[in-house]
């Protein structure tokens, strides 16, 4: 039912899934049979986190990420909740920090040992006490340090400062009640400073968190939203569900107005519940269905027709969950652009399944791994609560780049041929800042230069020293583009080879000054 153009120019027009071996996947895992819509599992560059089904109370089980093949039947889990584990989410500054929520109406954070698990974990580091029914999500905050987010049966969404001393906590620091009905989903923007939230009254709203207060509220009859998510910088929300004819339904909605939908299509007559995940990176979207076993994926442009069908990842094995890899763990040699990690319980099996763009050069590709969120925050918990918003620090997926680069965010959607252009302009300009930089001269010009080095702000320092690396142009495809490039390389190191001879010449001048300044002060 969905339209899909006969052609739409892009670099992921042919992105296409593929399913792990079964020696890369991870078996034998009791996978928990409750009914509710989330996604039992959780992912990290370190640790796979999936709940499990458990005698007397709620578990889930930690499995190193590199552990596959066949499961321990004894293997520790982490079980410490009275009641059933309905949610689980890794903090994504802290590899080995896991939140996890349950039908006993607890939070409960949990440090995970950085060594292979020998026994049951039972000893939270902190629990959470404060709604009065059973807790249903939960969400970190995309840039601030220690701020979670839950949301119970009791209609209520708090917020926790797990910065706070003490192993338990009973009063959150912010308790948004503008809800009248229990909430299906929670999603942030790029900054965390806007929470979307879809509810069981058919409403979606646009919350401010820190003051409390519902910005937009849209209800939509034809729309009955299960799911929503916001896309990046787009100023845009996604939302999944079903239509008046409980077929499934996707729309597209402006945030500053959710009167009407900017987009709704209906899908098929499956009654799966679709789980979107959107790559802010790409602006890809990618449609999980629970109880079967498809992916489709979108590309998301600011302009009409805003959506634009790429292709679907078919599979015979239906998934119950699923979980994602953060880009800093994904494989970049080969093209891996996103993974997920499907939860198959008729199998007992979890299956990583990662979408490839096909490439013929095994060299870093630039042009598809743009700077994405590092794992460190941009914000101390008190620094938000007080009102100040940050993009997420960024960092290059390049295997030889440094880790981190505090660089700053776009602030306004763009589009894919934007961010490129940008990209290339960028480049262009780093690239003639380091030639000025680096021509020879007298000792007297380079200190002058350096005077001006000093007086730029410390993101353009970065991309003047490290123009290549960050913004590197696609790879030659022509043997004279690669004679052209080796050229340039060569030229660049000439020059910064004089670059160094001017600084050594430089040092040994200081030095004889500091030399001759001290003995001026002895005598």
């Amino acid at each position: 039912m969905s339209w899909h153009p006969q052609y739409h120019s892009s670099k992921f027009r042919h992105v296409y899934g593929k399913a792990a071996s079964k020696d890369k996947c991870y078996d034998c895992v009791p996978i928990t049979h409750n009914v509710n819509d989330n996604h039992f599992c959780a992912v990290n560059p370190s640790f796979i986190a999936v709940v499990t089904e458990c005698v007397g109370g709620g578990a889930f089980l930690v499995i190193p990420i590199k552990q596959t093949g066949k499961l321990d039947p004894h293997y520790p889990k982490v079980c410490g909740h009275k009641g059933n584990v309905l949610d689980i989410k890794w903090n994504p500054f802290n590899d080995f920090v896991i939140a996890s929520c349950s039908e006993d109406a607890t939070v409960k954070i949990w440090d995970i040992p950085n060594q292979l698990l020998k026994r049951n974990i039972t000893t939270p580091k902190k629990e959470l006490l404060g709604h009065a029914r059973r807790v249903g999500l939960i969400e970190w905050h995309p840039t601030a340090d220690n701020i979670l987010f839950s949301s119970g049966y009791d209609y209520k969404i708090m917020i926790w400062n797990l910065g706070v001393a003490g192993a338990v906590l009973s009063k959150p620091v912010k308790i948004l009640d503008a809800h009248k009905d229990v909430v299906l989903s929670m999603s942030f923007n790029t900054d965390g400073s806007l929470l979307a939230t879809a509810c069981r009254d058919r409403k979606i709203r646009v919350i401010d968190p820190r003051a409390g207060t519902v910005l937009q509220e849209g209800n939509y009859n034809s729309h009955k939203a299960s799911k929503v998510s916001f896309l990046g910088n787009m100023k845009m929300l996604f939302s999944t569900g079903t239509s008046r004819w409980n077929n499934r339904q996707i729309a597209l909605w402006d945030q500053n107005d959710l009167s009407v939908p900017l987009l709704e299509e209906d899908l098929d007559g499956s009654s799966g519940l679709l789980f979107p995940f959107y790559d802010s990176d790409t602006h890809m979207l990618y449609l999980v269905g629970k109880g079967d076993g498809n992916i489709r994926y979108y590309e998301i442009s600011p302009k009409k027709p805003y959506l634009n069908y790429l292709m679907e990842y078919h599979s015979h094995l239906p998934q119950k969950g699923v979980g994602m890899m953060p880009k800093r763990g994904l494989d970049v040699a080969a093209c891996e652009i996103f993974r997920f990690y499907k939860l198959i319980p008729t199998k007992s099996l979890i299956e990583p399944v990662s979408m490839i763009v096909p490439r013929r050069s095994e060299s870093y590709q630039a042009d598809i791994y743009p700077m994405t969120a590092a794992g460190q925050p941009a914000l101390t918990a008190e620094e938000w609560l007080t009102g100040i918003n940050k993009g997420p620090l960024l960092v290059s997926l390049r295997p030889d780049s440094e880790d981190v680069k505090s660089l700053p965010q776009f602030l306004e959607p763009e589009s894919p041929m934007d961010a490129t252009a940008l990209s290339q302009q960028e480049e262009v300009q780093g690239r003639m800042s380091l030639e000025d930089q680096q021509m020879p001269g007298e000792i007297e010009s380079s200190r002058k230069r350096q005077k001006v080095d000093e007086s730029l702000p410390e993101n353009e320092q970065m991309c003047l020293s490290n123009g290549f690396d960050i913004f590197e142009c696609p790879p030659p495809k022509t043997e004279n583009e690669l004679l052209q490039m080796y050229y340039r390389q060569q030229e660049e190191i000439r020059r910064l080879r004089e670059l160094i001879i001017q600084r050594d010449i430089q040092i040994k001048q200081l030095t004889l000054q500091l030399k001759n300044l001290c003995i001026d002060i002895g005598n």
